[in-house]
C-alpha cells in the first residue's frame, strides 16, 4: 500500500487531484471510492493499473500516475501498466523506457525499421528514447559505435564572433547530446567511449563524405536542416546500421529556405523500412504545465494561419469583385477627303 499510495498517502493526493470529484478513503489495505459512477469507475481503474505496475516491480510516483491517468482518460480499452515493461535502459537504478503510448510506438518502431523519424514538441522524449535505443545497442554489440549530430544553427550569435577554437565553438550545440549520454552511461566510461570514437559526437557538416557501417546514428533537431543536408545524412546509411532523425517543426531556426525536416514526410513516405512517428502534447512527460504550453502555441499559430488565409481569400475577392475602371475613348477628327 506503501508503493501505491506513497509516503503518507503522498500520491493518493494525485490521484485525487485528477479526479477531484471522486473521495478516495484509505484504510488499512482498503480503499474505498465515493463519487459519480463515471468517474468512480475511471478511478478504480486507475489504482488498478497503478497495483499491476507495483507487482510487476515498477516505481510508482505522481508522474507515473498523471500520465496513466491522462492515458486512460484518452482511452480506457489501453493498459498503462503495459507500457511499464522491460525498460530500454537502467543505469545506476534509474529505468528508462516508454511512459505513453506514442512513446512506445516510437520506440518499437525504432525495434522496427532502419530510419526512423521522430517529429514532435518539446519534452516528448524524442531524442532521450533515441540515445536510449542507441546505448542498448552498444551495449548488446548490436552496433559498433554510437554516432550523434545535429546541425551548428545559429541563434543569435555568430560561430565567428564566439570565443575558442573550432571545438569550443560548437560544443553549446552539442551540449545536451553530452548531458544525455552523461546520464545513460557510467561517468567513469563515457570519456573513454569518447576518447576511443566508440561515442562519437559531432556537427552534421562533418557528416558529409562518410559511409557510416554498423553505427546507430541520432540525428537531433532535424527541423534545422536544409533539404541538401538532410538528403546528405540518409545517404551516409551503411550496412548494418540504424538512424533516427528527431526533430520539432514548430521551432524551425533557419533564416531562409525549407527544413529539410518538413520536405523529407513528403519525398519518403512511400518507402519501405521508414518509419515517420508523430508525438503530440499528450506524450510530453516534462512538467505538466509544458503540454499546455505546448497546445496554447499550437492553437495560437493554428487561428494566426486561418487568419492568414482569410485575408488572403478577402483580397482575393475583393480584386475580383471590384469594378473595372471606365477606359477613356480618344475620338480623332475626320480627315478631309481633300
Amino acid at each position: 500500500m506503501v508503493s501505491l499510495l506513497g509516503p503518507s498517502d503522498r500520491f493518493l493526493r494525485t490521484i485525487e487531484k485528477q479526479y477531484p470529484s471522486v473521495s478516495v478513503h484509505v484504510r488499512g489495505n482498503e480503499i474505498t471510492l465515493t463519487g459519480k459512477t463515471v468517474e468512480r469507475d475511471a478511478v478504480h481503474r486507475l489504482i488498478e493499473e497503478l497495483q499491476h505496475t507495483v507487482s510487476d516491480g515498477h516505481t510508482v510516483d505522481e508522474e507515473v500516475i498523471t500520465t496513466s491517468a491522462r492515458m486512460l482518460h484518452a482511452d480506457s480499452t489501453v493498459s498503462p501498466s503495459d507500457l511499464l515493461g522491460p525498460a530500454i535502459l537502467t543505469v545506476r537504478g534509474k529505468s528508462i523506457r516508454p511512459k505513453t503510448l506514442g512513446q512506445k510506438e516510437y520506440s518499437d518502431a525504432i525495434d522496427a525499421n532502419t530510419v526512423v523519424f521522430g517529429i514532435g514538441p518539446a519534452g516528448t522524449g524524442k531524442t532521450y528514447i533515441a540515445m536510449a535505443k542507441a546505448v542498448r545497442a552498444l551495449q548488446s554489440k548490436e552496433v559498433d559505435r554510437i554516432i550523434l549530430t545535429r546541425p551548428a544553427v545559429e541563434a543569435g550569435e555568430r560561430l565567428g564572433f564566439l570565443p575558442g577554437s573550432l571545438t569550443d565553438k560548437i560544443d553549446p550545440y552539442l551540449r545536451p547530446l553530452y548531458d544525455a549520454l552523461g546520464e545513460m552511461l557510467e561517468p567513469e566510461l563515457l570519456p573513454k567511449l569518447l576518447a576511443a570514437g566508440t561515442i562519437e559526437v559531432a556537427p552534421l557538416a562533418y557528416m558529409r563524405g562518410r559511409t557510416l557501417n554498423s553505427s546507430f546514428v541520432v540525428l537531433d533537431e532535424a527541423q534545422n536542416t536544409t533539404p541538401e543536408q538532410m538528403k546528405m545524412f540518409l545517404t551516409r546509411l551503411g550496412f548494418g546500421s540504424k538512424m533516427v532523425v528527431t526533430g520539432d517543426i514548430t521551432q524551425i531556426d533557419l533564416p531562409v529556405g525549407t527544413s529539410g525536416l518538413k520536405l523529407v514526410g513528403r519525398v519518403l513516405d512511400a518507402v519501405g523500412d521508414i518509419h515517420f512517428s508523430h508525438l503530440s502534447s499528450d506524450d510530453v512527460v516534462r512538467h505538466s504545465l509544458v503540454g499546455r504550453i505546448v497546445d496554447a502555441y499550437t492553437e495560437y499559430d493554428a487561428k494566426k494561419q486561418a487568419l492568414h488565409q482569410e485575408g488572403l481569400e478577402a483580397r482575393e475577392f475583393a480584386n475580383r469583385a471590384a469594378p473595372r475602371a471606365p477606359s477613356s475613348r480618344v475620338r480623332l477628327p475626320k480627315r478631309s477627303s481633300s
